[in-house]
């Protein structure tokens, strides 16, 4: 007799639960404004029951509408052009607004359409915008990589010259480090790199950018099993720092003059880049009237962190201010989020974000006499972003966290005087606020969720008035699906003092009268939380929806380590990554949970995560393996000295081979009792496969028994090779945690690819 199956049903809803396709089920959760006319006016697309739908909005008058008839353009369009043009699915992305027409690409060419009488004909095609390069303010001059120089270009196609003659493949100009700047991931989108990082001045005439010094830097290599063109095995070589090495990649700032070709190099020691350009990071900028560059400079063991001024003219490098503490001294508690540092009053000022009282607030300082003026914001809460600040009124408007009792990770919309006074809140409720401002901060479109309750965009005045309501999601599909709102909690941690807070995912067609297998979805890496207070689940976050469609009860926790709240909630896990950010906060959440749940079965747990959650999957079975019986580990970081040497010190400190060695599954890996997937991309080159690798080396050194899953042409986001993965890791947990098997001959459709992905990723 055939074992159990699991009922197919329960993998097509998981399916339409997957990121790609989620979106289809949300109408009206997500807007991207294109903004217009500098942005006083934006328009943006919306999926609705009748189809897709351009929108036009004029904040000032307070009007969305259609931004065109879309049955009379489809008809004229059709008519124009002799296709069949469907008015709810029509056949172009965007378009460029006129004051009486519209134009737009579709079948190949380019059209413009009246919106008078609606005529449409073609039109000479513009040339398509190039996107390897960078192009200027005035969209008169663009500028791209020639080898291992830059070039510009007249976008009339006038006048084509170099701006850079004297590059090397280790002395190149306006290169990122190579995992990001050559990724494998990018000739999947039909690009070989990614344009140069640099900053334009804002009267088009200089480019800031910076000769990227790589000599030294150590070599890692990949193996592309299978080319392209079919033929012999090709060996990719990236330069890429581990921790402790001498010699991490550094950028050299210049400031380069488009039309006399002068090169103006920054008199200073250059700036670490282990990671990224600091350009392509926002942290080096141009002052808003070209008088200088501003940027920061980080000290290799991250604490210490400085702001200096570049004169463009001469070179000249001064230090406008510093912080130094006994842990990371940082711009932001997010790696990935712009810098909380604005330079105000025509250089005079600076805004500057610092936890130096326990949380994150903002300092008021002089930039001629390193003063400081006021402490802007204090309390118990902190501040998440800068706004916009409306320097004539003395204002500064921001997003915080820890302002609402019931989830302190929720943004709330805030406002204070420069001075410190006058604090108040702008949004007037308990909601997640994900704010967009436009050019020219006019106004703030306003995005107001929490995890049980969808979105409403607005956009608002700064006094917080609502202008003009965009959208109301409309979540029926998704509910049908057998979804339900996750469920947040609190918990104690294992130190059985600290609050830390997670989500619990019910099965779908729950019953409290049953008992369910448990999954826990880590992430446990200290510079993202792995939960989100808002109604987008997050980038991990899809993943704990489609597994609770599955039937398994899911949670997901960010324990101590994790950003978000005060700076020793952080600090909690500097230097002691091999704690996995709270490993022992996860098993106290579980153990606290099934106190009052006891539909969840302990003795059937589990766990999965990629990435860092790779690390945490397994760390959590060699740590306790009488908690987690099965996991399955994608792209996983098992050994953090060979990891990424910018993300590894500034968050487990400088090298000490002791403490490295501690955050290492390999040494442990003879602890393994229960049963194991592991998965890595054969062309991951972020975390290579050879951390994998050498787990599974230990492991049957061991003589344990486990499962080994390398996808030879995956990256680490398994762009392309999804549906494989999804069902593979579905497959073996529903083996090994319910006890039965998967349906039978059941087949993912494959995912084209995500750009959605690839924005997060590359912006």
């Amino acid at each position: 007799m055939h074992p159990t199956r699991l009922d197919p049903h329960a993998y097509r809803t998981a399916e339409q639960l997957l990121r790609h396709n989620r979106s289809k089920l949300v109408l009206g959760g997500k807007i991207r404004p294109r903004w217009i006319d500098g942005g006083a006016r934006f328009w943006y697309t919306v999926d609705s029951a009748a189809g897709r739908r351009f929108i036009l909005v004029d904040p000032v008058e307070g009007t969305r509408h259609p931004a065109f008839d879309h049955q009379r353009l489809a008809s004229a369009l059709a008519a124009a052009s002799g296709r069949e043009v469907d008015p709810v699915a029509l056949p172009f992305a965007a378009f460029e607004p006129t004051a009486d027409a519209i134009a737009f690409h579709a079948f190949g060419e380019r059209w413009t359409c009246a919106l008078g009488d609606y005529a449409s004909a073609r039109t000479e095609s513009s040339p398509a915008r190039n996107v390897l390069e960078v192009v200027a303010p005035d969209g008169r001059h663009a500028v791209f990589r020639d080898g291992n120089d830059l070039r510009a270009r007249s976008l009339d196609g006038s006048k084509d010259w170099a701006l850079t003659d004297d590059g090397t493949h280790d002395r190149d100009y306006g290169a990122n480090p190579d995992y990001y700047m050559y990724s494998t991931l990018l000739p999947k989108i039909g690009i070989p790199h990614l344009p140069p990082a640099l900053a334009w001045s804002p009267d088009s005439t200089r480019v800031l950018t910076h000769r990227s010094d790589q000599r030294g830097v150590r070599r890692t290599h990949l193996v592309q099993a299978l080319p392209p063109d079919g033929g012999a095995p090709q060996l990719l070589t990236q330069r890429f720092a581990f921790p402790g090495d001498e010699r991490l990649p550094m950028a050299e700032l210049v400031v380069l003059d488009i039309a006399s070709g002068k090169a103006v190099p920054a008199q200073a020691e250059p700036v670490a880049m282990s990671m990224m350009s600091p350009i392509a990071r926002q942290w080096a900028w141009w002052a808003k009237d070209g008088s200088a560059v501003y940027y920061l400079d980080q000290q290799r063991d991250t604490k210490v962190l400085s702001l200096r001024r570049l004169d463009p003219d001469s070179g000249e490098v001064r230090t406008v201010l510093s912080e130094s503490g006994p842990t990371r001294v940082e711009p932001g508690q997010y790696f990935a989020q712009a810098p909380m540092v604005e330079v105000l009053s025509a250089g005079q000022e600076v805004l500057w974000y610092s936890q130096r009282d326990g949380w994150g607030h903002l300092y008021l300082y002089g930039t001629q006499d390193g003063e400081l003026r006021a402490q802007v914001t204090s309390g118990s809460w902190a501040v998440r972003q800068i706004l916009h600040v409306d320097e004539e009124r003395r204002m500064v408007y921001f997003l915080a966290s820890g302002l609402v009792e019931e989830d302190p990770y929720r943004r709330t919309v805030c406002r204070v005087g420069l001075d410190g006074s006058g604090f108040a809140r702008v949004s007037d409720d308990d909601l997640d606020h994900e704010v967009t401002v436009p050019p020219g901060a006019a106004y703030f479109i306003d995005s107001a969720s929490t995890n049980d309750i969808e979105p409403v965009t607005t956009v608002r005045g700064w006094d917080g008035r609502v202008l003009v309501e965009l959208e109301r999601a409309d979540i029926s599909g998704l509910v049908e699906t057998g979804w339900s709102p996750p469920e947040r909690f609190r918990i104690t941690a294992a130190d059985g003092e600290t609050d830390i807070y997670g989500m619990l995912y019910r099965p779908h067609g729950f019953d409290p009268a049953k008992r369910y297998p448990v999954l826990d979805h880590p992430y446990c890496f200290p510079n993202a939380n792995r939960v989100s207070p808002s109604f987008d689940p997050g980038f991990y976050g899809y993943d704990a929806e489609v597994l609770a469609a599955l039937g398994f009860v899911v949670i997901a926790v960010d324990g101590r380590g994790s950003p978000g709240r005060d700076k020793a909630f952080h600090d909690a896990s500097y230097g002691r990554i091999a704690d996995a950010v709270g490993l022992a906060d996860h098993v106290a959440a579980l153990r606290e949970l099934a106190l009052t749940r006891p539909w969840m079965d302990l003795d059937r747990v589990g766990a999965f995560g990629t990435s860092a959650g790779g690390f945490a999957t397994v760390r959590a079975m060699l740590d306790y393996p009488d908690v987690f019986k099965a996991g399955v580990a994608e792209g996983g970081m098992h050994d953090i000295r060979y990891a990424e040497l910018g993300v590894a010190e500034a968050y487990n400190g400088p090298f000490d081979a002791a403490a490295y060695a501690e955050a290492s599954n390999v040494d442990i890996a003879d602890r393994l009792m229960g049963k194991l997937l592991l998965v890595h991309g054969g062309l991951d080159d972020s975390v290579s496969p050879q951390l994998t690798l050498r787990l599974a080396e230990r492991l049957i050194a061991a003589d344990k028994d486990f499962e080994l899953l390398v996808i030879p042409g995956a990256d680490h986001v398994y762009v392309g090779y999804d549906h494989y993965l999804n069902r593979r890791r579905w497959d073996f947990l529903v083996r090994h945690l319910m006890g039965v098997e998967p349906p039978a001959g059941y087949r993912l459709t494959p995912v084209s690819l995500d750009m959605d992905t690839v924005d997060e990723l590359f912006g």
